[in-house]
């Protein structure tokens, strides 16, 4: 084979440019990716595939029919914006906790840092029990929130409480404090500091933990079955009124819900991968 050398304007040859060598696939990842993606198709996709047909089984007017029926609608409605209102108060409070755990010195913190996991072993059943014992009828604290809206939003506050600490903790762990003695020694005061240097660093970790607590809150049944009281219109929420459907045998209606529900927490969690991806993006072209 004939081998050509370029010239520069003088004559002399130019170095040929160099190949970058290909990537080797390695043996076993042909293996693991099969591996991965059946695991995902048996533990996903096919029961996701199953629930889509089972809820197109009247075509899709009779799934647009089930999901804007108005019980079905309300619950939707009642289960969106509770959801909301407690990812914004998670992510002001779980924001706070987890800058005392991280800033902060006291007695009992490695105690109250393993508290915050509690819900993640907790059995939500068992949460709702103890909310109803604490705020339900018979008190011991006089405070009743029974069947009431401020009920669902004390239950899913405690079943997201840890998905913003822990999402925000590590991002403190690892700040830069020199950044912000900088900015004390330039005479910025403790808000101006946590506003201007500190909350643009955490702020990624935060709507990430938001996001995963709205999406945790709009499936949850367990914590609210008891205290919210399941009242249509009111304090039935999706999960509710899904099970409800099935009491009643109309799989159709609840398999409908399932879908739109599992449309929200989708659409939700695939913006997150977005703004954590234009977030690391922003990171790296940043000198």
């Amino acid at each position: 084979m004939a081998l050509t050398t370029a010239l520069r304007g003088d004559g002399t040859a130019m170095p040929s440019p160099r190949r970058r060598p290909r990537a080797r696939r390695r043996p076993g990842t042909a293996l693991g990716a099969g591996l991965v993606g059946l695991w995902l198709s048996v533990i996903v996709l096919l029961p996701l595939a199953a629930l889509t047909v089972t809820s197109l089984e009247d075509g899709l007017a009779g799934f647009w029919a089930a999901v804007t029926s108005p019980v079905a609608l309300a619950s939707l409605r009642v289960t969106v914006g509770v959801s909301v209102v407690v990812a914004l108060l998670n992510a002001v409070m779980g924001t706070l906790i987890a800058w005392v755990l991280v800033r902060d010195e006291f007695r009992g913190k490695r105690f109250v840092n393993a508290l915050i996991d509690l819900p993640f072993a907790l059995p939500t059943i068992v949460a709702s029990i103890v909310l109803l014992s604490l705020y339900g009828p018979n008190s011991p604290v006089h405070i009743h929130l029974n069947a009431t809206r401020a009920a669902l939003v004390v239950a899913l506050a405690f079943v997201t409480l840890p998905f913003v600490v822990r999402s925000v903790q590590p991002v403190l762990l690892e700040a830069d404090r020199e950044v912000e003695e900088a900015a004390a020694s330039l005479g910025a005061g403790n808000w101006t500091t946590f506003r201007r240097v500190v909350l643009p660093a955490l702020t990624p970790a935060i709507v990430s933990g938001t996001g995963l607590a709205f999406a945790r809150a709009i499936g949850e049944y367990g914590s609210v079955v008891l205290i919210g009281g399941s009242i249509p219109r009111e304090t039935q929420v999706a999960s509710q009124y899904i099970q409800q459907q099935i009491e009643i045998d109309r799989p159709v209606n609840a398999a409908a819900v399932s879908v739109a529900l599992l449309a929200i927490a989708f659409v939700t969690l695939f913006a997150l991968r977005l703004f954590a991806s234009r977030s690391q993006r922003r990171e790296e072209e940043s000198p």
